[in-house]
């Protein structure tokens, strides 16, 4: 009697990690503001780099509210689907939406309104860190994308 409702509610509380098809490094995301849109970009910045220390205080914290890191997941699963050719129109659009959005909270860069941004993987090789560009789109100007 008991063991149909046990059952159902196993998976709840015991979840699998059998979930993961594979684990790989996820693809980094760099933008850059450019003064044209043919402009060829040379000074990429990583978006939202991890932070290289956070205080006991801080961490304990984030385990119980922490909605910027939540985005930034959502971010990193928008650029593996894109890097995988998986819903490549709307990862494309969310993204620009989330650089923008963090970029629209600073002043405004009136000589470079253009914004890309492109997906690199980083790698260790016989030469040291190599990187690969996955994806980089057209750029877009930041005052027309609609940001929440």
């Amino acid at each position: 009697m008991l063991l149909g409702p046990l059952k159902l509610l196993a998976p709840a509380l015991i979840p699998s990690w059998n979930f993961f098809d594979v684990i790989a490094p996820s693809p980094r995301v760099e933008y850059a503001l450019l003064p044209t849109r043919g402009h060829v970009a040379d000074d990429w910045r990583e978006f939202r780099p991890k932070p290289t220390h956070a205080p006991i205080g801080t961490m304990l914290a984030r385990l119980v509210w922490n909605p910027r890191w939540n985005q930034t997941l959502f971010v990193a699963s928008c650029a593996e689907r894109l890097a995988e050719d998986r819903t490549p129109q709307h990862s494309e659009d969310e993204l620009f939406k989330r650089i923008a959005a963090d970029l629209k909270r600073e002043p405004l860069d009136e000589d470079r309104p253009w914004l890309c941004f492109r997906l690199v993987f980083v790698s260790r090789g016989d030469a040291g860190v190599e990187q690969e560009v996955l994806f980089q789109p057209y750029p877009r100007l930041l005052a027309d994308i609609v940001t929440r």
